[in-house]
């Protein structure tokens, strides 16, 4: 800030304080007849210089005292260690502001530490953590809660969407108004259905005296999605392994028990009976694989994926991939694909699993000799993305089937399926692949007109 001058009329009105009564003395006597004319113009000149001279000093000093003094106020810069010269009667003044304003500046620098510490420690913490304001907006979050909701990991200041939609659960709203309300830390367990189920367990902590944003609370959240999925993931697995693994095991059995008996000295029967037992076995390990696939999608379905994936370049390898099943069926497949479109945040890994799945499907469900159409384009308003999607030309499904479709183990034509080799998992682990990526899946579809699976994705 610049040293602010002393205007004309200020300066002019001190002059006149310091050295009116003298003038006016010498005036008086000069009037009267008192003192020679000469001498007492001469003295009121010397009096009205020196009034003027002592004001402009003064002004002078009082102008550059009160900029140093805003200067250490709006922490701009440090008092100087030597200040110009001063009048004696402001030396003195001037040295115990100096001792104050710097005291105050090493408590600002102190105090800013802190605060830097005090930020670095929350930004560390390995546990989710939100600050909130009296109105029970976020105003601060750590690396941690921003992870965990899907926020850059740049951004340091307050989330929007998914810690909007923590906030408003009223399970949590509830504990947040307790502990303003009683000032003690509160506990609630929640769970988030959108955009894919989370179960957290959140302490509410009030802050006495708040902190310097205004902070009064602190939200520690603790993510128990991953137990809860193990947990579920175990019990899924025994059930589902149990029920479906039952058939194809008593098969296995039965023949088992009819090459030992009747058939044992036939050998046609025998490799009849093997190569059943060999086609059971198979759809045994893929069912296996599939399960286990499964279990491992739904564990981290809570985590959101973070490369970029180009679709157009996966959808041509995977499709080079598919074809010894094209060649078996016959199957034309035609593509569309638009190099620009790119999925992100995306798993490339995962993304494959999903395009094999929709190809497979449409190839042993479509018609043998037919085609199948892969489709990768963008997608502008009023959802801007990209999607692929895969088109049949099979018997079509009927639309009382199209909401179970991604149900475990579902099957329109359970003999039909079984007979093409799936499993009843391929459209679930779709599905779970589909909501990690908080993406959209969309099953279009007519009676005798064919099937198509849109994927939609959230794009660049």
């Amino acid at each position: 800030m610049a040293e602010e001058k002393p205007g004309f009329w200020r300066w002019l009105g001190s002059a006149g304080l310091i050295g009116g009564v003298p003038a006016l003395a010498l005036l008086v006597l000069g009037a009267t007849g008192q003192a020679p004319a000469l001498p007492v113009l001469l003295a009121l000149l010397a009096s009205v210089a020196a009034a003027l001279a002592v004001a402009r000093l003064w002004l002078g000093n009082i102008a550059r005292l009160s900029a140093a003094l805003r200067r250490a106020a709006e922490d701009r810069g440090s008092w100087p260690e030597t200040p110009p010269p001063l009048l004696p009667a402001l030396a003195e003044v001037s040295d115990g502001i100096g001792r104050l304003a710097r005291s105050l500046a090493e408590r600002s620098e102190l105090v800013g530490r802190m605060k830097r510490a005090d930020a670095a420690i929350l930004e560390a913490l390995p546990d989710p953590l939100l600050v909130l304001g009296a109105d029970r907006a976020a105003l601060r979050s750590n690396a941690a809660a921003r992870a965990l909701f899907g926020a850059r990991a740049a951004e340091a200041g307050p989330l929007a969407g998914d810690v909007a939609a923590l906030l408003r659960h009223p399970t949590l709203a509830g504990a947040v108004d307790r502990a303003l309300a009683e000032g003690t830390r509160q506990a609630a367990d929640l769970v988030l259905p959108v955009p894919v189920p989370r179960e957290l367990a959140a302490q509410v902590i009030p802050l006495d005296p708040p902190l310097a944003d205004g902070g009064r609370l602190v939200v520690m959240l603790s993510d128990r999605t991953r137990e809860r999925a193990v947990e579920r993931m175990r019990a899924d697995f025994v059930a589902n392994a149990s029920h479906e693994l039952r058939t194809p095991l008593a098969s296995i059995m039965g023949f088992i028990e009819t090459l030992r008996g009747p058939a044992r000295d036939d050998p046609e029967a025998q490799a009849h009976f093997l190569g059943i037992m060999a086609e059971q076995s198979e759809r045994m390990r893929r069912l296996i694989e599939d399960l286990l696939g499964l279990s491992r999608i739904e564990l981290a379905e809570h985590q959101a994926p973070t490369e970029r994936v180009p679709l157009a370049a996966l959808a041509r390898r995977e499709a080079e991939g598919m074809g010894p099943i094209l060649a078996s069926r016959q199957v034309q497949l035609e593509q569309a694909l638009d190099e620009a479109a790119v999925a992100a945040p995306a798993d490339a890994e995962q993304l494959a699993q999903v395009l094999r799945n929709l190809l497979e499907n449409a190839v042993r469900h479509g018609r043998a000799g037919g085609r199948v159409r892969l489709c990768v384009a963008r997608a502008g308003s009023p959802r801007p993305g990209v999607v692929l999607s895969v088109t049949d030309d099979g018997p079509g499904i009927a639309r009382e089937h199209i909401p179970r479709l991604t149900e475990r183990f579902y099957r329109v034509d359970k003999g039909r399926a079984r007979h093409a080799g799936g499993t009843g998992l391929g459209l679930a682990i779709v599905k779970h692949i589909v909501n990690r990526h908080r993406g959209q899946l969309l099953i279009e579809s007519q009676e005798g007109a064919g099937a198509t699976f849109k994927v939609w994705l959230p794009a660049e």
